[in-house]
């Protein structure tokens, strides 16, 4: 498991800036915070991004979560635990 941010964040964050989609039915859908660990907000509030995963098939588990007003985490482990990036 990461332990931090990865490098290779910024090109993922560069393609969500672009509107470019990733090649996974998930990525841009509506996060619902299911877990909790992230601040409630009302449903629709968060959008997730496959953030691809070296040597996985398919979209692995990394993500990056971005709130409507600019926040953005990012999880290593499939929603377990998140680091804030902004």
């Amino acid at each position: 498991m990461e332990t931090g941010i990865p490098d290779d964040l910024p090109e993922t964050l560069d393609r969500i800036a672009k509107g470019l989609s990733a090649p996974y039915r998930n990525d841009a859908a509506v996060f619902n915070n299911r877990e909790g660990l992230l601040p409630l907000r009302a449903p629709g509030y968060y959008r997730e991004y496959v953030h691809p995963t070296a040597g996985v098939g398919g979209a692995g588990p990394r993500r990056v979560v971005i709130g409507q007003n600019g926040e953005i985490y990012y999880t290593s482990d499939h929603y377990r635990s998140f680091i804030k990036v902004k």
